[in-house]
C-alpha cells in the first residue's frame, strides 16, 4: 500500500513522503491516526500544490538552521550526571538532556527526536552529539558531562 505521510514517522519516512507500507499497518494504524492518506492521484496532486507552497518557506528555514550551526560551531554545552567513583555514570545521558542544556545554557530550542547521541557516553568526558536540523544541515554539538 502506497501513502502519503502526513508526519515525520521513526522508520517509516519523513512528512509528505510517498512510503509503501503493509496493509495492515497502513489501514490499522497510519490512517486512522491522521499520520497518512492513501497516495492516490487526487492526493499526489494536492501533495505538489503543498510541496510548492512550502519551498518558500523550506529556503528561510534552511537560513535559520545554518545560523543555529553556526552558534554551536565553538561551545561545550556542561550536562550534570551522577556518577560513580570510577568516573561510570549512573543510567544515560538522554537526547531530552541535550534538548534541554540547549535551551538553558545557550538559549536554543531543538527537538529532542533531532538530536543523536553516541552510544559510548556512559562515562564523565567530552563527548559529541549530533543534530539533525534537516536533511541538508547537521552539525555537531559538543557536550561535557560532569559529576554532580
Amino acid at each position: 500500500m502506497e501513502l502519503i505521510l502526513l508526519k515525520d514517522i521513526d522508520k517509516v519516512g519523513d512528512q509528505y513522503e510517498i512510503v509503501k507500507v503493509k496493509d495492515g499497518y497502513g489501514r490499522n494504524f497510519l490512517i486512522p491516526q491522521g499520520m497518512a492518506i492513501i497516495a492516490n492521484a487526487t492526493n499526489r496532486k494536492k501533495l505538489d500544490e503543498i510541496i510548492a507552497a512550502q519551498a518558500s518557506k523550506v529556503a528561510e528555514s534552511i537560513s535559520e538552521f545554518k545560523a543555529i550551526a553556526e552558534q554551536l560551531k565553538d561551545k561545550v554545552l556542561r550536562i550534570g550526571a551522577k556518577a560513580g567513583t570510577s568516573g561510570k555514570i549512573f543510567g544515560s545521558v538522554t537526547s531530552h538532556q541535550i534538548a534541554a542544556a540547549l535551551k538553558d545554557q545557550l538559549g536554543i530550542e531543538v527537538e529532542r527526536k533531532k538530536v543523536v547521541i553516541p552510544d559510548d557516553a556512559k562515562e564523565i568526558g567530552t563527548y559529541t552529539a549530533v543534530l539533525n536540523l534537516h536533511p541538508d544541515v547537521d552539525t555537531r554539538v559538543a557536550f561535557e558531562l560532569v559529576a554532580e
